[in-house]
């Protein structure tokens, strides 16, 4: 079996959470993106240096649109060095602006059929509101992260299946999820 079990969505909608729950019960390894994701950004020459000099000049936003290509890149390697596992993304690592980065990444997950969006509502302005209430807002140079990330078109094109967190405990979620993960193995 070559089974992987992706989660995806915005910046604490319970991705890493419950990654490492699905991995525990399904006995599983994890790869949350976010342990790997310099040793892949190094491989295409990720700059440190670069960053700050973006970040003095362009704040947080620019940072954020330098980090994309670096995102997409990450992806496909992790999944291409992984076998079975749940892999949990990063919030940016299924959001992409530029079509073109978006299409290597939808490429990329196009072979498997848990791609999971963790979402606490399906009211996206509920969940805007309780991303919100969870984190007291992440806002940078007036730009709502929180809004951009559930509204964005990617996460939902990207995801196979949905699912809502609101009013369950992280192991309520946890089998669910793991009562819906597709039976037939994926990547092959």
């Amino acid at each position: 079996m070559n089974q992987k079990i992706i989660l995806i969505g915005p910046i604490r909608s319970g991705k890493s959470t419950l990654g490492k729950l699905i991995a525990e019960k399904l006995v599983l390894p994890r790869y949350p993106i976010d342990q790997y994701r310099w040793k892949y950004y190094d491989e295409i020459g990720y700059d440190p240096g670069l960053v700050q000099k973006i970040g003095e000049q362009e704040g947080f936003l620019g940072v954020y649109k330098y980090w994309k290509p670096f995102e997409a890149h990450a992806v496909e390697q992790l999944l291409s060095d992984t076998q079975d596992g749940v892999i949990d993304f990063g919030a940016g690592h299924s959001v992409y602006e530029d079509d073109t980065l978006f299409t290597k990444v939808q490429k990329a997950l196009e072979p498997y059929n848990n791609v999971i969006l963790l979402l606490p509502s399906s009211d996206l302005e509920e969940s805007i509101e309780i991303l919100n209430d969870r984190t007291g807002g992440f806002i940078r140079e007036g730009f709502d992260f929180h809004e951009h990330f559930v509204k964005h078109p990617s996460n939902h094109l990207l995801a196979k299946k949905v699912h809502y967190t609101k009013g369950k405990s992280p192991e309520e979620s946890r089998d669910e999820i793991v009562d819906q993960l597709s039976e037939v193995s994926d990547g092959l």
